[in-house]
């Protein structure tokens, strides 16, 4: 695992090759601080990047959820309750108050790299 570490302190952790990654779907993969990450591409080629955790079913899950679309908001429906979280800000559309982290993703080279303070 590769770590970039770039100005304002946010060091770019590289997860896995871009071609890994499906469209409509996600991978997982665990950071150096010991936190699992959530990379999903959806159908337009567009990377996110979230926590694995599903705060729901207590359960590290959601790589495996079903990618879509709520209302044109991307989301990924856990593949436990189906709660869906929205891909862009992590917040839940199911349960008020809900929410997971979510972590800036690149691609470098090919790779996909997602970013942690």
């Amino acid at each position: 695992m590769t770590v970039l570490t770039e100005a304002l302190g946010l060091a770019w952790i590289e997860v896995c090759p871009l071609e890994a990654v499906p469209t409509g779907g996600g991978v997982a993969a665990l950071l150096p601080d010991g936190s699992q990450v959530a990379v999903f591409r959806i159908a337009d080629g567009v990377l996110f990047g979230l926590s694995h955790w599903d705060p729901c079913s207590g359960a590290a899950v959601l790589a495996r959820g079903i990618v879509g679309d709520a209302g044109g908001v991307p989301v990924v429906a856990s593949p436990v309750y189906k709660e869906r979280f929205d891909l862009r800000t992590g917040e839940c559309l199911d349960a008020e108050g809900v929410r997971v982290r979510t972590y800036p993703v690149r691609v470098a080279g090919g790779l996909v790299h997602v970013g942690s303070a």
